[in-house]
């Protein structure tokens, strides 16, 4: 499986991005992995679903890229808008460059909370999008769970914070605004409902299971439990279930 950096450099934007293909020339199938909050291109589970991907289809690829602010991406904040023009850009730059104008998406914890987002107010320009352990609630998720200790009245008084895991992200008090002014848990998916999959872990700690019950339910999109699986999956034996469950449902 070979790998090639590029990036995309329009609008102002410069967004980095990873191609897992065999041959680029050869693609006829592409994967975008929108990966979640304060991850980045270089991510495990993109390869390991990238490994399984092509070990059954030759001509497929999958695309990996750095939302704003994250890995080494150059932007020092996140904002939504800028999430939603990296999203523009990377699909397309999948229908330029391979001539595919629906990719199929898996799209993890933030990545999902984006993509919903995105379809919501563009419609679905996906052919099938999988989400694990999507960040339904975003702004719970991030005021409740990833920000620590005095970080959410820090940004209440008005002062910028560095929160997340791999790459500290700041965060802003616009940034957390924004988030709750655009709450996805009060816009319909009904229509999209059968081009839509949810899996998630049963003990997931940052996104609540319950959650994505309640989401999936109102909108009659079939959700998937993985037993005692966390939030990341870290278990092998989890994600590898987890990516058994997304390239089944790409086939279908």
């Amino acid at each position: 499986m070979k790998e090639r950096c590029f990036e995309i450099n329009e609008q102002g934007h410069n967004v980095r991005c990873k191609l897992y293909a065999e041959d680029p020339r050869a693609v006829r199938r592409v994967v975008l992995f929108c990966t979640g909050f304060a991850g980045h291109k270089d991510n495990n589970a993109a390869h390991r679903l990238a490994e399984k991907l092509l070990g059954k289809h030759s001509d497929a690829a999958l695309l990996v890229f750095n939302w704003p602010a994250h890995g080494d991406d150059v932007k020092k904040k996140l904002t939504l808008s800028d999430c939603d023009a990296y999203l523009t850009l990377v699909l397309r730059e999948i229908r330029s460059r391979f001539g595919i104008d629906r990719p199929d998406c898996c799209a993890t914890s933030f990545g999902g909370y984006l993509a919903l987002k995105y379809i919501s107010e563009h419609g679905f320009p996906f052919r099938r999008l999988a989400l694990r352990c999507p960040a339904v609630p975003m702004y719970e998720v991030l005021t409740h769970t990833i920000m620590q200790g005095d970080d959410y009245d820090r940004v209440l008084r008005g002062k910028d914070v560095l929160v997340g895991f791999d790459r500290k992200i700041v965060v802003t008090r616009a940034f957390l605004d924004s988030l709750r002014e655009n709450d996805i848990r009060e816009r319909d998916y009904l229509d999209w409902a059968d081009d839509v999959l949810i899996v998630h872990g049963t003990a997931d700690e940052v996104v609540p299971f319950e959650g994505s019950r309640a989401f999936s339910e109102r909108n009659v999109i079939e959700l998937i439990p993985v037993e005692r699986a966390d939030h990341r999956f870290q278990n092998p034996r989890h994600l590898d279930l987890a990516n058994k469950y997304f390239l089944q449902f790409f086939e279908a």
